[in-house]
């Protein structure tokens, strides 16, 4: 006996413009809608450190834009994401205009407890299907940075940098950038 396979409705960015605006993260993960509530202090500390350290080497070489969420990223007419920082290129700065259209070079995301499995799941496999070049989990809990690269297809395994090594991070996306993970967790 033959089943037919289950078909779901897949929302657009159409659905998407629909959301509502109400403080918390609407996302369009292959077509599903993925809510998260607001972050917590620790993650906006976290997010504002990186975004200091990669604005100031982007803007001392002219490297490109580097943007804060929410903004929103169209990856497909199903996939309409808000990483918590990215990074166009001034090759790709075609993709910016009222939102990012295409994949960002560098996708940078601040797990979070109740972000956590869209961020290292369902994201990072829409990251890789769609073609961003880098892409960062950045985890406070763990004090730990994965890397994931692309290499072909798809993204190589995950380059994972720890504080409680003493470990940097570089990437050939942002040359001259060296910064401790250490400090990315630093709470001033």
């Amino acid at each position: 006996m033959q089943t037919m396979p289950e078909s779901r409705l897949k929302l657009t960015i159409e659905d998407y413009e629909l959301f509502p605006d109400d403080g918390r993260r609407h996302e369009l993960v292959d077509g599903e809608h993925v809510v998260t509530p607001s972050p917590n202090l620790r993650h906006q500390l976290v997010v504002g450190a990186l975004y200091v350290a990669l604005r100031e080497v982007v803007s001392a070489k002219g490297l490109g834009t580097v943007v804060l969420a929410p903004m929103d990223v169209t990856l497909s007419p199903n996939d309409v994401v808000q990483p918590d920082l990215l990074l166009v290129s001034n090759e790709r700065r075609g993709l910016l205009a009222a939102r990012v259209d295409g994949p960002p070079d560098l996708v940078i995301e601040v797990a979070s407890p109740t972000s956590r499995r869209t961020d290292e799941l369902l994201k990072r496999r829409a990251y890789e299907r769609f073609g961003v070049d880098e892409l960062w989990i950045v985890d406070p809990d763990l004090e730990v940075v994965r890397i994931y690269r692309r290499e072909g297809e798809g993204f190589a395994r995950p380059l994972e940098l720890s504080a409680e090594r003493g470990d940097s991070v570089e990437t050939p996306l942002l040359p001259g950038l060296r910064l401790q993970v250490a400090a990315i967790f630093a709470e001033d």
